[in-house]
């Protein structure tokens, strides 16, 4: 760790212990004082919101309040009474209010983004100060006012939907959120006195957020005391074989947790509970689980626990954009992790390998209701594969269409029109010139396979099935241009239509034998979640991590260390 970074931390820490130690004190002699009421603090507020401007433009102590817009109509509604000062002063509740910015870091959020370092040294001058009937002192309980309100409403906003909006990172996330108005939020906490639960209760409920809140503390930790042992490149580390570098790895892997302390020794030889641990951390991090620690197995065990925990950061900010339940009954795919699960009342029921899209053909995140499957489909080609793939292998041999079984095609509905390949000159065709389209008919050549799974999007993204099956062998499945082929679609298609009892898994099959186009509705339609997740916790309790396909994690990185934007 940053000595720099950690001494600033040692330092805030002390300085938040301070307060929260001396602040009953402070508060109890202020009652004793019998201060007189505070008159000034209500107008100065009216003064100093009315005359902020539209849109209003607040600054307490050269901070930026970020809320202004929300703050002006808060206190608007309240006629601008203050609600962390009273008669004698700040109020009890402020203590608990900076207590829970003091705890945002174990959100992987930054405390110094919500005042707090200026909320302390605001308070301490307060409390010391000895006038308390001069113009001086309002002013600086309505700076306190201020900064606790506008704290408050960038939490309630960021723990309930995010400190980024995923829209401006450009990261193709386009998932719904709940309109949710925090200001309602805040008089009722102010209402029950119930500050921190108030707070709390913005946060994602999936128990994967919880989960991987404890994650990241046990992470912060071992960073804290050094991490674990870097193993050095070399030949791969396989049971049976002696190496001296045996004594990291089985060192790294106790530290990880896949082995217990127990386990822990010298020796050099690679035995088989080391190859069973190595198993364990393969599949976690969406390795080839074959127990041989190589080139690929060593890069993950070099992640440091600091690059670990981060990673965990960004993912409980990413489930906080999901803003809400996923609901009982849904379908799930994770891109990062190349899988699509079943969901049922928190238990997977399903699971299968998918295909996502290239990284230059990112799949985007996004969430839909599937109504409707197709069996036997045919393939509109997107008029991007037809000019980047199509025409050239057409201009090389004009018997590709055929062999494909395309059909060139003018003209939709009723005005369609079936277009003579031989009467188009390939050669000259280009994204001006191009006025056709091209359908591949159903059968074994059809990329899209027996089964085609429809959620109406805007996107034009489905889940289908797909002739090339050798792709599902693979750790890494990377390769379509955004749709997503299933390892199992006959799987999920019995699953989807269980409710019918006319359209069992053989019904489907003899259907998909008479190789007809045929479109049937789900008898319950089903939500489906397409979800972009490096670092997650399964239903089993144990953390998961994955590459960063898409080059997300460090764009959302880089954002979320910047101040947050307004609100």
């Amino acid at each position: 760790m940053n000595f720099c970074r950690f001494h600033r931390r040692v330092c805030l820490s002390s300085a938040i212990a301070f307060f929260l130690l001396f602040f009953p004190l402070l508060t109890t002699a202020n009652q004793a004082a019998e201060l007189p009421v505070v008159t000034d603090t209500s107008a100065l507020l009216k003064k100093r919101v009315t005359e902020a401007g539209i849109p209003p433009k607040l600054m307490v102590r050269n901070e930026r309040l970020l809320a202004a817009e929300l703050l002006a109509g808060f206190y608007q509604k309240l006629n601008y009474r203050p609600v962390w000062i009273g008669l004698q002063g700040p109020l009890d509740r402020v203590e608990s209010f900076v207590d829970a910015i003091s705890r945002v870091g174990e959100e992987g959020l930054i405390p110094e983004h919500y005042h707090l370092s200026a909320i302390i040294s605001l308070f301490s001058e307060i409390s010391a100060h000895k006038e308390k009937q001069t113009m001086r002192f309002s002013e600086m309980l309505t700076d306190l006012e201020l900064l606790l309100s506008d704290a408050y409403l960038l939490l309630g906003c960021h723990f309930s939907a995010g400190c980024i909006d995923p829209v401006t990172l450009q990261a193709e996330w386009f998932i719904r959120r709940d309109e949710l108005d925090i200001t309602s939020v805040f008089e009722r906490a102010l209402r029950e006195d119930r500050i921190q639960d108030s707070l709390r209760g913005l946060l994602p409920c999936q128990d994967e957020y919880t989960k991987l809140r404890q994650y990241l503390i046990r992470y912060r930790e071992i960073a804290a005391r050094g991490g674990w042992p870097v193993i050095p490149e070399g030949k791969k580390l396989r049971k049976g074989e002696p190496d001296g570098r045996v004594i990291l790895l089985r060192e790294r892997l106790v530290i990880g947790g896949y082995l217990s302390p127990g386990q822990r020794n010298s020796e050099k030889l690679f035995d088989a509970a080391l190859e069973q641990a190595v198993i364990r951390f393969q599949k976690q991090h969406g390795l080839d689980a074959d127990g041989i620690a190589g080139r690929r197995t060593l890069k993950e065990l070099n992640g440091s626990a600091g690059e670990r925990a981060r990673q965990i950061e960004l993912n409980m900010e990413r489930l906080r954009w999901l803003s809400g339940n996923l609901g009982q009954r849904y379908i799930k795919v994770n891109i990062a992790d190349f899988t699509l699960d079943v969901v049922e009342a928190n238990r997977n029921i399903l699971r299968m390998k998918v295909v996502v899209g290239k990284p230059f053909w990112h799949t985007p995140v996004f969430s839909e209701t599937m109504r409707y499957l197709v069996l036997n489909p045919q393939w509109n080609v997107p008029k991007s594969i037809a000019l980047e793939e199509v025409i050239p292998k057409v201009q090389k041999n004009p018997d590709y269409l055929g062999r494909q079984n395309m059909k060139v095609l003018m003209g939709r509905g009723g005005e369609e029109e079936e277009i003579d390949p031989a009467t188009i000159q390939w050669a000259d065709m280009n994204g001006e010139t191009f006025r056709y389209r091209f359908r591949q008919e159903s059968g074994p050549r059809n990329p899209l396979g027996t089964i085609k799974f429809m959620f109406p999007n805007r996107f034009g993204v489905y889940l289908h099935d797909t002739p090339s099956k050798r792709l599902f062998e693979r750790s890494v499945r990377s390769f379509s241009h955004g749709c997503i082929r299933l390892e199992k679609p006959l799987d999920l298609a019995e699953y989807v239509m269980k409710k019918d009892p006319k359209w069992t898994r053989e019904r489907i099959v003899l259907e998909i034998k008479k190789g007809e186009k045929k479109e049937v509705r789900l008898p319950d339609p089903v939500n489906v979640h397409i979800l972009y997740l490096t670092a997650w916790v399964d239903e089993d309790g144990l953390l998961h991590f994955r590459d960063d396909i898409y080059g997300r994690d460090a764009k959302l990185d880089e954002a979320m260390k910047k101040h947050p934007p307004l609100l």
